[in-house]
């Protein structure tokens, strides 16, 4: 083991681990975003735009990461569509997480008392209101286990990218092997990268759910 091979590798792994942080808080953000739009749908059973969702939800799901990526960076060019690799990284990151985070959502809504529903029925409550007030507070509670390891689940999926050439951490690493054959080296700052990245945030996740958790239910 080289400790000076490691020390000369960090600028290089510390460029990966930026980028590996961007483009997941991106993709996460946008995974969200997009997976609660597709589960509303879903529960509200807004009609053409439900079985669109489902669609999509059963092919993300069912699809490799892998997959998509390639299509999106080598198919669409085809079609008119050229992106760089950061934005095809990301697209490909929001179109699979997309579909975990609405199935955690719909989860959580689903677990929601149908007395609560009938309540704010009951008070007159708009659907925007009853959304706002009685679905989406109590749904996100219970969602929160399930979007948490989705989290988790696609900062590793991030590993991926190197299929189109984006120099996050993995990429790093192995070019940094292919260049100088110092294997145990270079995976050894790898994993501490990714353990930098994802036990904090891990055990922030499991505290925010515990908060959240007897916030909402009181024990």
């Amino acid at each position: 083991m080289s400790w000076s091979v490691i020390v000369q590798s960090l600028p290089m792994f510390q460029k990966g681990f930026i980028l590996t942080l961007q483009m997941s808080a991106l993709g996460i953000l946008g995974a969200i975003i997009l997976g609660l739009v597709c589960s509303l749908s879903q529960y509200f059973k807004v009609p053409v735009l439900k079985r669109i969702v489902g669609i999509y939800i059963e092919l993300s799901r069912n699809t490799p990461l892998l997959i998509q990526l390639f299509f999106i960076y080598y198919g669409l060019p085809g079609l008119g569509l050229k992106f760089s690799a950061y934005v095809c990284g990301i697209i490909g990151l929001v179109f699979l997480g997309g579909s975990y985070m609405a199935e955690g959502f719909t989860g959580g809504f689903d677990g929601i008392a149908k007395s609560q529903i009938e309540s704010g029925l009951a008070l007159g409550l708009s659907t925007a209101q009853l959304t706002r007030y009685v679905i989406f507070p109590q749904g996100f509670a219970l969602s929160v286990p399930a979007l948490a390891a989705n989290i988790i689940f696609l900062i590793k999926e991030t590993s991926i990218f190197t299929v189109i050439a984006i120099p996050e951490l993995t990429n790093t690493a192995l070019d940094l092997i292919g260049m100088y054959y110092k294997t145990n080296e270079y995976l050894l700052v790898l994993i501490i990268g990714y353990a930098i990245i994802l036990i904090p945030l891990s055990i922030l996740l499991t505290w925010l759910e515990r908060r959240i958790r007897y916030g909402a239910f009181g024990h």
